[in-house]
């Protein structure tokens, strides 16, 4: 080889940039934690905040897992600062979002925070279009460990460039933080994004209604969003999650039981469980279906399957969740305005036929027999049966 193309290729080789890419190592399971826009809308202080974090950690719910506490829409001044660098609101965040951070890092937490690709967030809020390296330094220098990132007021911009452009931004400020898109599935970004951002919105805006017409167009009831991740199991994995959006449970507008379902069912999809509620004045009955160990760990489960429907017929569908060491996770759902008297033969269910399982059930705590024989149960208007089925070796 001539010497002088030699020491080209070496020294191009030498000074070329790192790849592009997203912090590996983070979101191996879904992200749970508490995010502030169901519940309180725009409407957020530093106050809240602090309260909502005591509430947590006196919940038990820190302690079951919910780890980040992320501020949505309106923690932001209306303008930049004088440098172009995004504020906290001084009114509403007076202490500073570097002090917020620290003050939930010292309880424990992480600190999320979220803005938006487009050129002004949903609320009108200074976006993050041309100003991604400048914000993700920031971000990094308040110690954020989470972005969730909309995608309002982005007319003609296109979403693989903009979500890779915060991505690149955020690799190079340094400090690990999980990537959140939130662009709502219109690119599909489940078929494009797993090198881009650790979880994905593959739906609009959930609402606290179980299944009708929500009074604002652009959200949309529990099981719209439930089926529309039909489909998607093979995109999620450790690292990079389909996201349904945020919990309703505990809401006005679901009952007790729709909020059961609501849980176990995002438990199913692997999905992200960002609590939306007022932990504040959370109910006894809220706080055990938030709280239980059993059922968090459908969704936290290492292999990181996603469930799948495998059976919909005659107001029941049967949703099958692969789990580490052999095990799966069935949940029966009634979706009739009446209760169903439900008998399960389980040589119909393919993935379970002709194996050996001890079955518990996660909810009434009580085992429910083995395959070889039938599971019977009555189950509730919009309600579940959520079972685990463990294998038995003997």
């Amino acid at each position: 080889m001539n010497r002088l193309f030699f020491a080209v290729l070496v020294g191009c080789s030498v000074s070329a940039p790192a790849l592009a890419q997203k912090f590996d190592g983070l979101a191996q399971t879904p992200p749970m934690g508490w995010n502030s826009w169901n519940t309180f809308n725009v409407h957020i202080d530093e106050k809240l905040i602090k309260e909502m974090a005591t509430a947590i950690e006196a919940s038990g719910m820190h302690a079951a897992g919910y780890e980040y506490i992320v501020l949505d829409d309106a923690w932001l001044s209306k303008e930049r600062d004088a440098d172009g660098n995004l504020q906290g609101d001084p009114k509403r965040f007076p202490s500073g979002m570097k002090a917020l951070g620290d003050y939930l890092h010292e309880k424990g937490f992480k600190f999320g925070i979220y803005n938006c690709a487009g050129t002004k967030t949903c609320a009108g809020y200074p976006g993050g279009y041309q100003h991604e390296e400048a914000d993700a330094k920031m971000y990094a220098s308040w110690g954020v460990d989470y972005l969730k990132y909309d995608w309002c007021n982005t007319e003609h911009m296109d979403a693989k460039e903009r979500y890779k452009a915060m991505r690149d931004a955020l690799h190079a400020a340094g400090r690990p933080i999980v990537f959140s898109m939130c662009e709502w599935g219109t690119s599909k970004p489940w078929t494009w994004a797993a090198d881009v951002g650790h979880l994905w919105r593959t739906t609009g805006d959930i609402a606290p209604i179980w299944d009708g017409t929500p009074q604002k167009q652009w959200e949309n009831p529990v099981m719209k969003l439930l089926h529309q991740n039909i489909g998607l199991e093979t995109y999620a994995g450790p690292g990079h999650w389909n996201d349904p959006d945020m919990l309703e449970v505990g809401n006005k507008g679901l009952t007790e039981t729709e909020s059961r379902s609501h849980f176990s069912l995002w438990c199913m999809l692997a999905a992200p469980l960002m609590a939306g509620n007022d932990v504040r004045k959370m109910t006894p009955e809220i706080r055990a279906i938030m709280t239980d160990q059993d059922v968090i760990a459908i969704d936290q489960d290492p292999l990181g399957k996603q469930g799948s429907c495998v059976s919909a017929e005659k107001g029941r569908e049967i949703w099958v969740k692969e789990l580490s060491d052999g095990a799966q996770a069935v949940c029966i759902l009634n979706t009739t305005e009446e209760p169903m008297a439900v008998k399960l033969d389980w040589k119909t269910v393919e993935p379970i036929a002709g194996k050996k399982y001890a079955i518990r059930d996660l909810w009434t705590k009580k085992d429910a027999g083995t395959p070889d024989a039938d599971f019977e149960a009555t189950i509730d208007s919009h309600g579940v049966a959520l079972l685990r089925l463990s294998p038995v070796t003997n």
